[in-house]
């Protein structure tokens, strides 16, 4: 075989790793390393002298390990075996990735789980080529960027699970707006999973989040954006108009039942929307408030189970009326805060004492 007077290599933007194509050399023999590459003699599989950027004439006095392990001849013809490795240290910037199968992440402000799938670009760059070459070439005549992809897609699809819900959850992002926080979340992203790269030598260039999506018509999405519509409607209107709201389509539907319960229902309610509106019109109408005196103390209300049915917001003076009308009677369950479980009327004491004899009017004067 030729003896070789120039050791080089002509790196690609797609390689990083090459091993040069002959075992015999000499000394004498010019080594030429281009920019952004390192050049790596091994012997027997142990990495010897290490040569950056530059022009270089081979001989025992620049080849001090090689020299040792194989006792270089002195004399410029004097020919040698020993591997030659280049590693290519330009930044590759132009690397994909996305999350093959959706993430189930948590939306912090509203508790639902939603199935999210992300995309974005990487880039890479060999930051200890040793390193490099010790922990992942082996013996394999060359490493490209798409091996790298390849071994490391798979480790930061998994990483991204834990990463992007540690992120979510700590600043408490919503899905919904996730996307206004693309350069945030990327920043975070790029900082956890450079530490997997780290320990190969490699290093992230880049790591960009180029969408986070949701599908539009998943059941989960749904109601997320259903529970949020809520929430900006309670907030701008206030709670208390928000029940009044909730109130009537509860009286509307309980206008096409039948029976006590729907009745009692329509009773209990039409008394909550009573006093709703009664509060908001006091709120909107007085444009000269006076001082008020404190609140009076608020009556202990009941919950009646009534034909099936749980009749919520009932006083001792309400449910007394029930009773007069035959709605419910003594056995009737009823519970209030405080009741361990639901409790027949009877046994409550200030609801199971008799309603007075009605009295009848006074007699006309004869």
């Amino acid at each position: 075989m030729a003896i070789i007077d120039v050791v080089k290599w002509e790196a690609n933007n797609r390689e990083f790793c090459r091993k040069f194509q002959s075992d015999d050399l000499r000394l004498g023999s010019q080594l030429v390393v281009y920019t952004a590459q390192t050049a790596f003699f091994v012997k027997g599989g142990q990495i010897l002298d290490e040569f950056t950027s530059g022009t270089y004439t081979l001989k025992s006095e620049n080849l001090p390990l090689l020299n040792k392990v194989i006792n270089l001849p002195f004399g410029g013809d004097s020919p040698f075996q020993a591997e030659v490795w280049f590693i290519n240290q330009i930044s590759k910037l132009d690397l994909k990735w996305g999350t093959p199968n959706p993430i189930q992440l948590e939306d912090p402000k509203y508790g639902i789980i939603v199935p999210v799938r992300a995309y974005g670009q990487y880039g890479i760059r060999i930051s200890n080529p040793r390193l490099f070459l010790e922990t992942l070439i082996g013996n394999m005549d060359s490493f490209t960027a798409d091996s790298i992809d390849a071994y490391f897609k798979g480790k930061m699809t998994s990483a991204l699970n834990s990463i992007l819900a540690k992120k979510i959850i700590s600043d408490k992002i919503s899905i919904l707006d996730i996307n206004l926080y693309l350069m945030e979340i990327s920043e975070f992203c790029m900082g956890e999973i450079n530490k997997y790269f780290e320990k190969y030598g490699i290093s992230l260039e880049d790591f960009s989040i180029m969408s986070i999506n949701v599908p539009q018509d998943d059941p989960s999405f749904v109601k997320l954006k259903e529970t949020k519509t809520t929430v900006a409607r309670m907030n701008l209107a206030g709670r208390d108009v928000y029940q009044m709201e909730r109130s009537f389509d509860v009286l509307d539907k309980a206008a096409g039942n039948t029976g006590a319960g729907a009745q009692m229902m329509g009773f209990g309610v039409g008394m909550g929307i009573g006093n709703v509106m009664g509060g908001v019109a006091n709120t909107s109408l007085n444009t000269n408030p006076q001082p008020t005196p404190p609140p009076i103390p608020q009556e202990t209300t009941y919950f009646v189970y009534v034909n099936g049915q749980q009749i919520g917001g009932q006083t001792a003076a309400q449910i007394a009326s029930m009773k007069a009308q035959g709605i419910v009677n003594d056995e009737t369950l009823v519970w209030t805060a405080g009741m361990a479980n639901w409790t027949p009327i009877k046994s409550v004491p200030v609801l199971a004492s008799p309603c007075p004899p009605p009295v009848p009017p006074v007699p006309p004067q004869m």
